[in-house]
């Protein structure tokens, strides 16, 4: 995997240990040791150059040859900042989302199980908090694994046991490809831990596991009191200035260059004091269905022209009434046709890990999200909509994508969403089935100009054939009746952008989606 190791035997128990890594050009890079289960230091590293690396801790200095060095592409921004790269390619973020995976209710096979699907479903992006795990208090048996708790009772100390029981699926994840977005903790651990605590623990995973890890993700809905706070504005203005100081220590601890935010109530810009110290915005609109996807709008709406802005939470499938894959693909595009970057999926019995008739329970606030068993949201139909929809949008420049206007519909969520690459392609999302006899939009194009369209249905992943249009003097156009009365993506472009004799345009990408020569 192109990752280094040396081993450390030194008479202490604190979690990290400075060290120092000297590259064979001879440069000093400040890192952290961290401490195993069995008494023992390792530095991790990865290696940009060919030769001798020394790792000195104190008086104590050893050394490893690198004969080839790591080719693991890294996540950053794009040099204008509006979406996210890799190797100097765009990337679309599709994560799904398992908050407390590396908890002992999921085991190691299960685990595989579950990360091979979503590998093959497209997914590229894995969420999970490490260790200090939401919807429960401290110490709660639900959030151990074989080690016991990620800390010690009382937070006295860390147990690096927890972390030796969970690395085998942190490196799992690494060895399939994915990207892992790795959340220190849910926010109110702030106050019950203290700040000094907080950063040990980021200290502790940033020297364990940033090798492996993509992103990094300050806190869970960082400036949410703990469920049964009775002073949650003075509490939430205390974890907005906390998770601030914390994520300046992981800018400064952090030598490889990772993707850093936080998760939020609703915008990671109002989570913390400074949005600079954020690269992406991630968001979350909550999971109460229609509302939600309109709330996610708004948000989006005021906010992705700000920052890199990508959906990170909304309606998981299965959970509460109504959200399974039609609202699913309703939340998706509309997020994607209003300026999100990427989406977050996540499905109840999943992110919680529920058992077949072992669910996790109650929250703290008494409340139980559902009894539905990830063996069962495994298969959720929603899950490979998504993907098939990334795949679809990954033929197109989508992150040129900017929603647009030219269309009269209401204000209803259901009505339809628009966005437009350099206004030569259109992309339209119809949720509301159209039949022969309903209300049939009209778009408003370049006039008197030559259009191509046709229709994809991200719930079949059927595909229409090509059709040419033609504007008026005013550049109407009504569409067309979509092939069945289901949710449909329509696609216009403009006829002059076509040209067969290049095997890069969109034409032939359209042929060879619909399987033409």
């Amino acid at each position: 995997m192109g990752i280094k190791e040396i081993d450390f035997n030194i008479n202490s128990t604190t979690s990290t240990l400075k060290a120092i890594l000297t590259t064979p050009s001879n440069k000093n890079i400040d890192i952290f040791a961290f401490l195993r289960g069995d008494g023992s230091y390792c530095v991790r590293f990865i290696p940009k150059e060919i030769g001798v690396y020394r790792v000195s801790i104190g008086e104590v200095t050893k050394s490893i040859e690198v004969t080839e060095i790591n080719k693991t592409p890294t996540l950053k921004l794009s040099d204008n900042k509006e979406y996210l790269e890799l190797e100097k390619k765009p990337f679309f973020w599709l994560s799904d989302t398992w908050w407390m995976a590396l908890c002992g209710r999921l085991n190691f096979e299960e685990f595989k199980e579950l990360a091979k699907i979503r590998k093959n479903q497209g997914f590229n992006v894995i969420q999970l908090v490490a260790g200090l795990f939401p919807d429960m208090d401290s110490f709660d048996i639900r959030g151990a694994n074989r080690g016991g708790f990620a800390w010690k009772e009382n937070y006295k100390a860390i147990n690096p046991a927890f972390f030796d029981e969970a690395e085998e699926k942190i490196k799992y994840l690494y060895s399939l490809g994915f990207h892992i977005a790795l959340v220190g903790s849910w926010g109110y651990y702030l106050e019950k831990m203290g700040l000094g605590r907080i950063k040990e623990h980021w200290r502790y995973l940033i020297a364990r596991w940033g090798v492996y890890s993509s992103i990094y993700i300050a806190a869970g809905e960082a400036s949410m009191p703990y469920y049964l706070s009775t002073n949650r504005e003075a509490e939430s203005e205390s974890l907005k200035s906390g998770w601030s100081e914390v994520l300046k220590y992981i800018k400064k601890i952090d030598k490889l260059d990772r993707i850093l935010t936080i998760h939020p109530i609703d915008s990671s810009l109002n989570e913390i004091k400074n949005v600079n110290l954020l690269d992406i915005n991630l968001l979350q609109a909550s999971h109460g269905s229609y509302e939600s996807v309109k709330g996610g709008v708004k948000i989006l709406k005021a906010t992705s022209a700000k920052k890199l802005s990508i959906m990170d939470e909304i309606n998981y499938e299965g959970i509460l009434r109504d959200n399974y894959d039609g609202v699913i693909r309703l939340s998706f595009w509309k997020s994607i046709l209003n300026n999100s970057k990427g989406f977050g999926y996540g499905a109840n019995g999943i992110w919680q890990v529920n058992r077949e008739n072992e669910p996790f329970g109650k929250s703290p606030s008494g409340a139980a999200w559902g009894d539905i068993s990830f063996k069962e949201a495994i298969n959720f139909k929603g899950a490979r909509d998504l993907a098939k929809s990334k795949e679809f949008l990954e033929d197109f420049e989508w992150w040129k994508l900017k929603s647009v206007d030219i269309i009269d519909c209401s204000n209803d969520i259901r009505e339809p969403s628009i966005a437009t690459i350099d206004n030569k392609i259109f992309i339209a999302y119809f949720y509301n089935p159209i039949a022969p006899w309903d209300k049939h939009y009209t778009f408003t194009l370049e006039p008197n100009s030559k259009y191509s369209y046709f229709y994809f249905c991200p719930n079949t992943y059927h595909k229409s054939k090509i059709e040419e249009i033609t504007t008026n003097s005013s550049g109407k156009w009504q569409m067309s009746t979509p092939p069945s009365l289901d949710d449909w993506i329509l696609v216009i472009e403009l006829k002059n952008q076509f040209n067969p004799k290049k095997s890069d345009t969109i034409y032939n990408k359209i042929k060879r989606l619909l399987g033409k020569k």
